[in-house]
């Protein structure tokens, strides 16, 4: 007989480099919601998921409200996991979803506990992980970003509603397959507004203004994501490469001494 906590995550496990990567693709958009899917392992045993990686998926329809993945996604994300573990020599899986909450509060709405409990259909231990951003604190007026951990838990009526799991950030530096999936995210938003506005463009009328306007609107949203997304971007990952090279330069004069002592 299965208990009712036996059904349920009794814990996650969040790597802090794809913890970044949420947070830096939330931070992307105030005005739609974004979303991606989450790899790792689960110790079924103890009933504990890790996630050690994550892939940012491709919005081919933007919402303020709601995100949808496509069955075609999550098979492309499966064959991703698989390839990771083969690189890695160990098992990697999908175990859950992203998405972002601009502007609201970080609570899963009736749809996202929906969409949740139909992925627990398929594995039991997938889990929700939600960003809220872009909300202001009253007191300071700073914005705040919050993150809730989640799954679907069904009542007796059939209906379901929001089981908290408690989550806890790892320290863990960046790793080369989360250093690939964070520096992708500049080409997927560039595909993305290249067709939102491709779509606009069949749309609209074959006025010479209204064509000029468009351009205009689809460079100044391409313009965006070089200043607020790739440049930082390419800023922070510098600042990186240069600290990774003073510490590799103070181990390498640690490791001289310590020769030099053990010759004396």
């Amino acid at each position: 007989m299965v208990s009712a906590d036996e059904k349920y995550l009794k814990k996650v496990s969040l790597a802090s480099d794809v913890h970044a990567i949420c947070i830096q693709h939330a931070l992307t958009t105030e005005k739609q919601e974004i979303m991606g899917l989450l790899i790792g392992d689960v110790d079924e045993v103890r009933s504990e998921a890790h996630i050690t990686a994550c892939m940012i998926l491709h919005r081919s329809d933007k919402q303020p409200d709601r995100v949808e993945i496509s069955p075609e996604q999550l098979c492309e994300a499966t064959v991703h996991a698989e390839n990771l573990a083969a690189t890695l020599g160990r098992p990697m899986r999908v175990i859950g979803w992203y998405h972002s909450h601009p502007h609201i509060t970080v609570w899963p709405s009736h749809v996202d506990i929906r969409t949740q409990a139909t992925y627990q259909m398929m594995d039991k231990f997938f889990v929700g992980l939600i960003f809220s951003v872009f909300q202001s604190d009253p007191r300071t007026r700073n914005n705040q970003i919050q993150l809730t951990c989640f799954q679907a838990q069904t009542l007796e009526n059939g209906e379901y509603e929001r089981r908290d799991v408690p989550l806890l950030v790892v320290p863990s530096p960046l790793q080369n397959h989360n250093l690939e999936s964070i520096t992708s995210l500049p080409k997927i938003l560039n595909q993305e507004e290249i067709e939102t506005h491709s779509a606009n463009d069949n749309e609209t009328s074959s006025d010479l203004l209204d064509i000029l306007h468009n351009d205009a609107i689809k460079t100044l949203a391409l313009g965006h994501i070089v200043t607020k997304v790739s440049r930082p971007m390419l800023e922070d990952l510098t600042a990186r490469l240069e600290a990774t090279k003073l510490r590799i330069k103070e181990l390498e004069r640690i490791k001289n001494n310590l020769l030099a002592n053990k010759k004396q």
